[in-house]
């Protein structure tokens, strides 16, 4: 770690415009990046992977809707033509505020004004069973992780004589009730339901349970009371049973244990029950609230530290509407990104900056083909008018062109067949160290 501190990031051109740090090419990060270009700033986009991923349709890679290329989109490409954005691809380690620089895995960067837009990870509220053995959805890799333990198992359970014994393979289990648990659930159901039947049909589908689980007394519980029965309605038409105000207490691969309930077996627990902020280190405790997320003021500035911003699901900005914060979701991000790329250049003139304050466009959630909710500050609609708005804004909010036509035609096809074609069974090779040696000396 000293020779990262003491060794400067490679190859970053020398500029005599102000250093604009961003940690994360998350929907604020990249949005950021993407306002300052072509303005007076040097603008450094750091990020562990090359790609940017579109969260809300990570859900459509797990279920054999969507390939993962369709919803990810390479950082490079986006500034290809830009003189002031420069990506790497590199982990922070730690941030010292005192010399202004940020430690990485490939040097230190020093900054005149740092964002930090690392984003959420799954949160497991300290068990470390449902940890070990569920599976979250909070990137593309996990998504597609989970798309294979579906296929895999059911590939499994078909060279099972006894029923009895198929039940834990073939079960899906998945915690959480806001929107991307309620979109996986119909999805399951839908597969479960019109597609997976006619690829196994040695299987009794009949008996296959997906079950979805909320700890709260709602589903979408932000959203309105029609969107939240609505919601419930459209699931359990679907085949879903709903389990609310039902907390998991533990999880050992082969059967979930509910709390004054009887368990129920699976090998597939998909875990969407919360997030929590990625954090760093170099920061002081007292900034951090008891969720993990960072105080912040008006202007998106960290609490105590000059120059030092956080943007979306890190961030709490405690307001007259939103005295616990703002919800962590993708819009919140935006708008402070967009307030904050109008901001940078009034501060760096000494002018005073404008505060940021959330404007509510509205949620949704679809629960299914042709079934979805809609809530918009001066309209609530579900149904079928509803699940093409769905489509339409999440189409739309798509990076680059190439990727909405593939996803349109995805869904296009998808909606007419009802078969995805995109259920492959991809297991990445892995080979041990001590292997590896052994086929070098071979070799």
């Amino acid at each position: 770690m000293q020779a990262l501190q003491d060794s400067p990031l490679p190859n970053i051109p020398v500029s005599q415009n102000p250093k604009v740090v961003i940690i994360g090419a998350g929907f604020a990060g990249l949005k950021l990046a993407r306002s300052l270009n072509k303005k007076k700033f040097q603008v450094i986009l750091l990020d562990k992977n090359n790609y940017h991923q579109f969260q809300p349709l990570f859900y459509q890679v797990a279920t054999a809707g969507l390939e993962p290329s369709a919803i990810s989109f390479p950082l490079r490409k986006i500034f290809h033509h830009s003189k002031n954005v420069i990506f790497r691809m590199a982990e922070v380690h730690e941030v010292d505020s005192e010399k202004k620089r940020v430690i990485t895995n490939l040097g230190f960067l020093e900054y005149d004004y740092l964002v930090l837009a690392m984003g959420a990870d799954s949160n497991f509220f300290g068990n470390k069973s449902i940890e070990a053995y569920s599976s979250p959805m909070k990137t593309v890799s996990e998504a597609l992780y989970i798309r294979n333990k579906i296929i895999s198992n059911y590939e499994r359970a078909i060279n099972i004589e006894k029923p009895e014994n198929r039940r834990s393979l073939m079960n899906v289990v998945i915690v959480g009730g806001g929107p991307t648990g309620v979109e996986l659930a119909g999805a399951v159901a839908e597969l479960r339901n019109n597609v997976l039947p006619i690829d196994y049909p040695e299987l009794s589908f009949k008996n296959m349970k997906v079950v979805l689980i909320e700890a709260g007394e709602n589903l979408l519980g932000p959203m309105s009371a029609e969107a939240r029965q609505k919601a419930k309605d459209y699931l359990e038409k679907l085949g879903v049973e709903v389990r609310l105000k039902t907390l998991v207490k533990d999880y050992d691969g082969k059967s979930v244990r509910l709390e004054n309930e009887e368990t129920i077996e699976t090998e597939t627990l998909l875990w969407a029950a919360g997030i929590k902020p990625n954090k760093i280190k170099g920061l002081h405790e007292e900034i951090y609230t008891k969720n993990g997320r960072i105080h912040v003021n008006e202007y998106s500035e960290i609490n105590g530290m000059k120059d030092v911003f956080a943007l979306g699901d890190i961030s709490l900005l405690q307001e007259e509407k939103y005295p616990s914060g703002h919800p962590q979701v993708a819009q919140v991000a935006l708008q402070q990104a967009a307030q904050l790329a109008k901001n940078l250049p009034k501060i760096e003139r000494g002018e005073k900056p404008s505060p940021f304050h959330y404007r509510d466009l509205g949620s949704m959630a679809t629960v299914g083909r042709k079934l979805a909710v809609v809530d918009l500050p001066f309209v609530k609609f579900q149904g079928l008018l509803a699940w093409l708005t769905w489509l339409f804004v999440h189409l739309m909010a798509i990076l680059g062109v190439k990727n909405r036509l593939f996803i349109f035609l995805d869904w296009s096809w998808n909606y007419l067949s009802f078969d995805p074609s995109l259920r492959l069974l991809i297991k990445p090779k892995y080979v041990r160290e001590s292997e590896r040696a052994e086929l070098i000396e071979q070799k």
